[in-house]
């Protein structure tokens, strides 16, 4: 599992930093990696001292990565070049209530289907939810192939009373390691560049993503007002497991 994580965010700066109940975000992340159990080996993966300083000091592993890369996939790849494996899964930092339960799920997705090259996370959501351009949508195929991701409304409402599903788009992908050999390769993307979203330069490439689908999972953090969601949700459910446990 591989962490990318930079301090410079455009639209959060630090977040990666930001405490969350006494811990940085980014602890919460890797302790919820490694509780997967999927594998015995969780990487950090940064360009910033600051934040290679507060893994290290909790104890968990970090790699300094390039400063120059445009995006987490392309710290993976960096990644991917110094630590052998045949499948790798990028859990974006900023996803401090990712469940352990979906890396197992991505995990067992591609150990189980030896053709799928990518593979990612989605649940669906309410049109409210789907018009916040912080908020991925994606469009599947019948046969669980990604279509296309988009910041934007997808599917387009045509005014009938057809009522579309939308898909929100986990921060998560589990990549073959011949896939990330290569990606360094593929063409520069317009799609890509228009939307922000790298996912996209392996679809314009005709590398296939797979959708998995599973239950409705907590907000990530893209500002500040993430934050303190993220943060009420935690209180609720520590309080929750607190009064079982009592």
């Amino acid at each position: 599992i591989v962490i990318p994580s930079r301090y410079d965010s455009s639209r959060f700066p630090g977040k990666s930093l930001a405490d969350i109940h006494g811990k940085p975000m980014i602890q919460h992340v890797y302790e919820r990696s490694c509780q997967s159990g999927c594998t015995d080996r969780v990487v950090v993966a940064t360009d910033d001292r600051r934040i290679a300083d507060k893994v290290t000091g909790f104890g968990g592993e970090v790699m300094m990565t390039a400063p120059d890369h445009p995006s987490g996939t392309d710290r993976v790849v960096e990644v991917s070049q110094r630590i052998r494996a045949d499948i790798y899964i990028n859990v974006q930092g900023d996803e401090p209530l990712i469940r352990p339960d979906d890396i197992n799920l991505l995990a067992r997705t591609m150990v189980d289907d030896p053709s799928c090259q990518v593979g990612t996370l989605c649940h669906p959501i309410a049109i409210e939810e789907a018009m916040n351009t912080n908020t991925v949508k994606m469009i599947v195929s019948h046969t669980g192939s990604v279509l296309y991701f988009s910041r934007g409304l997808i599917p387009y409402i045509s005014g009938t009373a057809y009522q579309p599903e939308y898909l929100k788009h986990i921060g998560i992908y589990a990549f073959r390691a011949e896939v990330l050999a290569k990606y360094m390769l593929l063409p520069s993307s317009d799609l890509e560049n228009r939307e922000k979203l790298e996912q996209l330069r392996l679809l314009q490439s005709d590398i296939p993503i797979k959708a998995v689908r599973t239950s409705r999972t907590g907000p990530g953090v893209d500002t500040p007002a993430c934050l303190e969601r993220v943060k009420k949700i935690m209180a609720r459910e520590y309080e929750r497991h607190t009064g079982l446990a009592n």
